[in-house]
């Protein structure tokens, strides 16, 4: 979570939805507010990237569903060039697989399209002092079901962590404190393939299908991953 904005100035946001009629209705929404100001927007996760950073927001809205990835990938990369940054995803579904993923990047909220406009300045308010959008309720409902399905069944967590090698616990570590593979890389000295090679292997070894669920392995296993 960043640190609670000083109040100067107003809130700077980014808007990233593929959407033309979305963002512009977001756009004029939120830059009617005397304490909010729309820094620039993006259609595609690509040009999110390439634009956001240079803009130095304090919120980035981002569309969870886009045609060339996800806003939850492009709130992971964000945050880890601006570490200050929130991020409050918006999406059209209800969907606790992509919500479990935006925890996991670090996202501060998450809304539904149909959220009224007023909800919508709240919203943005809320995570700009620092303040989480994540009901504290769901989230431990959706972690405890994250955790069961996690668990491997052939073999205890203890065992499967122990197949992994130095390497691999490494590797596994940094995906607990939410790298990107690009940072895990630099961390490592190793390149982005090698770092996708040890990830679809530990995966292997874990009995697990998605990356999330590592993490959250890696999360409960503390100091037994490293």
């Amino acid at each position: 979570m960043a640190a609670e904005r000083d109040g100067a100035g107003p809130i700077r946001v980014f808007l990233l939805d593929d959407h033309e009629v979305v963002r512009r209705g977001v756009h004029d929404l939120l830059d009617a507010e005397p304490d909010m100001t729309v820094v620039g927007e993006a259609s595609s996760a690509a040009e999110a990237l390439a634009r956001g950073p240079a803009l130095r927001p304090d919120v980035a809205i981002l569309d969870v569903r886009l045609s060339d990835g996800d806003g939850i990938s492009v709130c992971r990369e964000l945050r880890s060039r601006l570490p200050e940054l929130v991020c409050l995803m918006l999406t059209s579904f209800d969907d606790d697989d992509a919500l479990l993923d935006a925890i996991m990047a670090g996202a501060a909220g998450y809304v539904l399209k149909q959220i009224k406009g007023s909800d919508l300045i709240a919203a943005v308010r809320t995570v700009a002092s620092g303040q989480s959008m994540l009901d504290p309720a769901t989230t431990a409902r959706l972690m405890t079901s994250l955790r069961t399905e996690s668990a491997p069944a052939a073999s205890p967590q203890e065992e499967a962590l122990a197949t992994l090698t130095a390497r691999e616990r490494e590797v596994l570590e940094l995906i607990g404190e939410g790298l990107t593979n690009r940072q895990i890389g630099a961390r490592l000295y190793l390149s982005e393939k090698t770092v996708k090679n040890h990830i679809s292997r530990l995966l292997g070894k874990l009995g697990v299908e998605r990356r999330v669920q590592a993490a959250i392995l890696a999360k409960e296993a503390g100091g037994g991953a490293r």
